[in-house]
């Protein structure tokens, strides 16, 4: 990687990580160094996928979302609770110019960069939470059998240890692993490799491991497939299935509920009781919030599908006629 896209992917998480706000890739374009550069359109888009991408590999959790109900640019962030300890997956040689940088950070040379994109945020009117600012880098890990795991890895080693199960008290049980990666996800490290004895891949949490790791077999023995993701292996073992996406189809009258057709999907025109129309698609989050957003239309959205959300439609609806009568009548009283 070239120094100036080094330093520009470093202005980007800088950028992104210092600001709550979704930013539009239009708005990065004038605020992080280097995209200005960019002769068009076209080539800034491409230099900002490809260094969107590299963050991804990276580990770096992304965020795609807009600021507000009406805005029509997607924008993007770097959540600070998914990002800090860094979620990233890093190779022996990276891991070790990651540890001696970020003994560098807080030197003239980069210090100077950093607060001139802190300093350029605020000037295009991003909020900037100054604690939010600085990225301590962290490379190494507290236990004990880090340095012989991460060791291995860049010797091409197998390793054996005793790894305890579940938590404090839980059956420790002896490994032999072929290690492919140690990777840091939520503040643990795992070491993720092919267990011998069980014939499978798997991930170990460092922090269980028990006693001392000890490297066996020859040097360049163990080869890391090359389509492996060490961090999807980790995030699987750790985290639940995510949902799959949900959409909801809905019929609006023509020239109405504008609202609604911004944040989704016009499919086409469509007839509803006799009545045009248009068919718009939206992406169903969460059933409460949705529903008193198309209740709000009154007759102008009516819910297609999924059955659920007609549901929550219909009784809000009713309860704002039910109100509306009630205070009708102590009106009338």
């Amino acid at each position: 990687m070239s120094s100036a896209r080094a330093e520009r992917l470093v202005n980007l998480v800088l950028c992104l990580l210092s600001t709550r706000q979704f930013l539009t890739a239009e708005r990065i374009r004038g605020i992080v160094p280097g995209y200005a550069d960019a002769p068009n359109d076209e080539a800034f888009f491409r230099m900002f996928e490809r260094d969107k991408n590299e963050l991804r590999e990276l580990g770096v959790p992304l965020e795609t979302g807009r600021r507000g109900a009406f805005d029509t640019a997607d924008g993007y962030r770097i959540a600070r609770s998914d990002y800090e300890l860094g979620e990233i997956d890093l190779a022996p040689d990276e891991a070790t110019a990651v540890a001696l940088a970020a003994r560098l950070w807080d030197s003239p040379e980069l210090a100077g960069p950093a607060h001139g994109a802190l300093r350029k945020l605020r000037a295009a009117g991003v909020e900037v939470e100054e604690d939010q600012g600085r990225i301590q880098p962290r490379a190494g890990g507290g236990d004990p059998a880090f340095a012989p795991l991460l060791a291995a890895v860049q010797t091409g080693r197998a390793v054996t240890f005793e790894h305890r199960r579940g938590g404090p008290g839980g059956e420790v049980v002896r490994r032999t692993v072929e290690p492919w990666g140690v990777v840091s996800m939520r503040g643990r490290w795992y070491l993720v490799g092919f267990d011998r004895i069980r014939q499978a891949p798997r991930s170990f949490r460092v922090s269980r491991i028990v006693g001392p790791v000890t490297a066996t077999g020859p040097e360049g023995a163990v080869k890391v497939p090359a389509d492996v993701d060490l961090v999807g292996m980790v995030r699987r073992s750790v985290e639940p299935a995510p949902a799959e996406p949900r959409t909801s189809r809905l019929w609006v009258a023509a020239g109405r509920a504008h609202g609604l057709r911004r944040l989704g999907t016009v499919r086409g025109p469509l007839e509803h009781a006799g009545l045009p129309g248009d068919e718009v698609e939206l992406e169903l989050r969460s059933v409460d919030v949705l529903a008193r957003w198309i209740a709000g239309h009154g007759p102008d959205a009516v819910v297609l599908d999924p059955p659920e959300l007609a549901k929550a439609v219909r009784e809000r609806l009713l309860a704002a006629v039910s109100a509306h009568a009630a205070v009708s009548s102590g009106a009338g009283s």
